[in-house]
């Protein structure tokens, strides 16, 4: 980033800065339809009843109130949305009559989280959810299909190598029962943490927290080592469960649903898809297949990409909504490209011509030349005073403009390339820059050797 902000955890990026933000998010917009998932918005705010209804999250909640709000409006119970998962929840509810099932959607909207701030955390960030929701039921196969569209959309962006961490929550609850442990959601909030804290510690926890004995805790994370880019696991797993004798029907049927998500990742993306039977996902409402996406070199900055299958998160009555869908961080994705400097923009303004006074009255022609390349496509800026061309092309050349038009007799014009310093005869009805010009460019950086 170019500069701290003065509301720490609230980043404000420069125009280049912005331009990479936004190449992100035209990217992941364009990935998102080419799969047929459609753009919905929810309203920033939220009831505090609504967002606290699932998981442990008050102190990170933003309320909302009017400063001078009369008494008994309510709006104290209103809050931010610290993501858009629970909001989208709502949103289904609320317009289920209306929506046709299953239903894709895609959203890339701010969200607000009073957390500490630091790199790629900060109290405002902008997310992009995608995700496939069934009234009543919901295939599997969507499982895998969110899995190789999260693959399409990371690999169109200029970021290192990742890696997409899968697991199935089924398969470890199952196991879990299996070794005689009923609390599987204790068992899998603290396999969670096994990356921040460790092994040893996690055991410790296991033994303290949920009274598992040393045999139980020591499968427990047996089974959490095991991490594979191809079938083996399922080898490594079923060894393991037959060693601790566990047999249980949740357990085949989540073993055969990460096969499934790993056989079709083999075919179309191999290496990229990881079994990783660590990750766990430490909120409740995940029921089958959990995700969590890591950019090589940058583990330290925790996952980019993550969610799963929830299969009871919005209700209607007697209606269930089944879902499954992950969550990509773009404002920690664009953090981190942009402090690491992975990607550049070619420059800070959209202008690919400037065009020049030869004198002050020349201001209405050269607009008529500047509204026949808009027409075309061709973004265009106009002098507003004449000074010396050397001084305009300067100016044009800070800005980060590729070209400058000076404005002819009887219409004969002239462009300037000023990188190269290539000046040719021009009309503004027909001349036309290289495609790649006509819009800021964002590449990917190569690493330093």
């Amino acid at each position: 980033m170019a500069r701290n902000a003065s509301l720490s955890g609230f980043p404000e990026l420069l125009p280049q800065e912005r331009i990479v933000e936004q190449h992100v998010i035209d990217s992941l917009r364009t990935t998102f339809e080419l799969h047929g998932f459609g753009s919905i918005e929810t309203r920033a705010v939220e009831t505090i009843e609504q967002l606290l209804r699932k998981g442990e999250i008050d102190k990170e909640v933003y309320a909302v109130s009017r400063l001078q709000a009369e008494e008994g409006a309510g709006d104290a119970s209103l809050a931010l949305h610290f993501d858009l998962t629970v909001p989208f929840s709502r949103y289904v509810v609320e317009n289920a009559g209306y929506l046709t099932f299953p239903f894709k959607r895609y959203q890339i909207q701010k969200a607000w989280r009073g957390e500490r701030p630091q790199e790629g955390r900060a109290r405002e960030f902008t997310q992009a959810d995608f995700d496939v929701v069934g009234d009543g039921a919901l295939p599997f196969l969507h499982d895998v299909e969110i899995v190789l569209l999260a693959v399409d959309a990371l690999s169109a962006l200029p970021i290192p190598e990742f890696k997409i961490r899968v697991n199935n929550r089924k398969l470890a609850e199952g196991f879990y029962r299996g070794l005689g442990l009923e609390d599987t959601a204790g068992v899998l909030r603290n396999i969670d943490k096994l990356e921040k804290i460790g092994a040893e510690a996690v055991a410790r926890l296991l033994r303290e927290e949920l009274a598992a004995s040393e045999l139980q805790a020591q499968a427990a994370l047996e089974l959490a080592q095991i991490r594979s880019a191809d079938l083996s696991f399922v080898d490594q797993v079923s060894a393991l469960a037959e060693r601790h004798n566990v047999q249980n029907e949740l357990f085949d049927e989540g073993l055969a649903e990460l096969s499934s998500v790993l056989r079709a990742a083999i075919t179309r993306a191999p290496g990229t898809v990881i079994a990783d039977l660590s990750i766990a996902r430490g909120l409740d409402y995940y029921t089958g297949t959990v995700i969590e996406t890591v950019l090589v070199g940058h583990e330290a900055l925790g996952s980019i990409c993550s969610g799963g299958r929830y299969d009871a998160l919005a209700r209607k009555g007697n209606r269930v909504f089944p879902g499954v869908g992950l969550s990509i961080g773009v404002s920690r994705l664009v953090a981190r490209m942009l402090s690491q400097n992975l990607a550049t923009a070619s420059r800070a303004v959209p202008t690919v011509v400037y065009v020049a006074l030869n004198a002050d009255q020349d201001w209405a022609a050269a607009q008529d030349v500047a509204a026949v390349l808009r027409s075309r496509g061709i973004a265009t800026e106009v002098a507003v005073s004449a000074e010396k061309f050397g001084k305009q092309i300067k100016f044009a050349d800070r800005r980060g403009i590729p070209f400058v038009w000076f404005l002819g007799e009887d219409g004969n014009s002239q462009v300037k390339d000023i990188r190269s310093g290539e000046q040719l005869a021009a009309d503004p009805h027909s001349w036309q820059p290289a495609e790649a010009e006509l819009r800021a460019q964002v590449t990917r950086n190569s690493p330093a050797s």
